[in-house]
């Protein structure tokens, strides 16, 4: 890709042009294009609001240092492990819960709900406790 078709990509990209019809102008195939917006901040609906110079995409989501790009694998979003925590106990509200499993504790006869825990039985510790070495239900 020579720098001409880079700074073609960006404009029509900033038009609101879509990857099949830059790919078309300017003689690359649409992954090729895609690929390229999607390293320098032009992907999704942001293209046509986003100006390549003033974004920057290698820096941490919570607290903005520097990320070092790896040459090879997924694109780094975060610094350390303490801001990646940070950052999703804040934004809650991303989270993709799948693993939900609904209950009936054996011991209290609660309904209850467990995340990511297939095989859980009991509502709490006590309920395990009273059931499994109390010989019954509360």
């Amino acid at each position: 890709m020579t720098n001409e078709q880079r700074m073609k990509i960006t404009n029509l990209r900033n038009q609101g042009y879509g990857y099949t019809a830059i790919a078309k102008k300017v003689a690359l195939s649409k992954d090729s294009v895609r690929a390229f917006c999607k390293l320098h901040g032009l992907a999704g609906v942001r293209a046509s609001t986003v100006n390549p110079q003033t974004v920057s995409t290698n820096n941490c989501l919570n607290c903005g240092a520097f990320l070092d790009k790896s040459p090879t694998g997924r694109k780094k979003k975060f610094c350390c492990a303490a801001c990646r925590q940070t950052w999703w106990n804040a934004h809650q509200n991303l989270v993709k819960r799948k693993a939900i499993y609904p209950y009936v504790c054996p011991a209290c006869g609660r309904s209850f709900t467990a995340y990511g825990n297939s095989h859980r039985k009991y509502c709490s510790h006590a309920c395990y406790i009273s059931f499994r070495f109390k010989g019954g239900a509360l």
